[in-house]
């Protein structure tokens, strides 16, 4: 069976910092690597006559959720879960916000794959120890036992109370790649995470994507194993 494509990508720096932002240049990587599962970040409409989440969502395919955390009289700004596969579940906004800190969501649902139904989650941790370690403890609370993969940018780059090893109990398999700052990657901020069930394949980055943010985006094809009925019912 094919692999599942699964793409992250934080935008930043081209809605809010970038005067001379070119959505089309973002559609053009997402169109480049034809994912069949995208998870994008600080999506930003304040201050546009334009809509950036309706134009992204229109790039994958027709199955979408926004988690807009910001909302303004001039705007939205937040997350998005794009998908070529159909919900098989309702998708669940869960709210992670630390204390007083910046509003943070996850975006919780099941994929109905050519693989069957597959776990997702989808996130943008705080910028405090802290604040990623409870965040990350919840989303533990979000994940399925098997055929679930979580990604996003986790903005994690210690190991003292690290997302990686509270995530790791669930999640073992996970990307390396240094995705931040875009020009000059140093740190790891930016990942996909998998059950141990679920084998993450090739892996990489597009160094075209520093002319519009300055995260670089993640694309793994992971290996979904088929559910455990069509395992018993496919061999005897």
């Amino acid at each position: 069976m094919a692999p599942v494509r699964f793409m992250t990508w934080n935008v930043h720096g081209t809605f809010n910092l970038n005067p001379k932002f070119d959505l089309e240049g973002v559609c053009a990587i997402l169109r480049k690597w034809a994912p069949d599962v995208v998870a994008l970040q600080e999506v930003d409409s304040r201050s546009r006559s334009d809509d950036p989440f309706g134009k992204l969502a229109s790039v994958v395919g027709d199955h979408r959720v926004h988690a807009k955390s910001i909302v303004t009289e001039d705007g939205e700004y937040g997350q998005m879960l794009l998908s070529r596969f159909p919900f098989s579940s309702v998708p669940e906004i869960v709210d992670v916000s630390y204390l007083e800190r910046e509003p943070r969501r996850a975006i919780a649902t099941d994929l109905l794959t050519p693989a069957g139904d597959v776990r997702v989650v989808a996130t943008h941790l705080g910028l405090s120890i802290h604040e990623r370690y409870a965040q990350a403890r919840a989303l533990v609370s979000l994940v399925k036992p098997g055929r679930t993969v979580v990604l996003g940018d986790f903005n994690d780059w210690f190991w003292v109370r690290s997302v990686r090893r509270v995530l790791a109990q669930v999640c073992p398999n996970r990307t390396r790649l240094r995705t931040f700052p875009s020009r000059l990657p140093l740190m790891r901020l930016d990942r996909i995470y998998a059950t141990p069930d679920s084998r993450i394949g090739k892996v990489w980055t597009d160094l075209e994507a520093r002319a519009y943010s300055d995260h670089l985006p993640v694309i793994a094809d992971i290996e979904i194993p088929p559910p455990d009925d069509d395992v018993r019912g496919g061999r005897p």
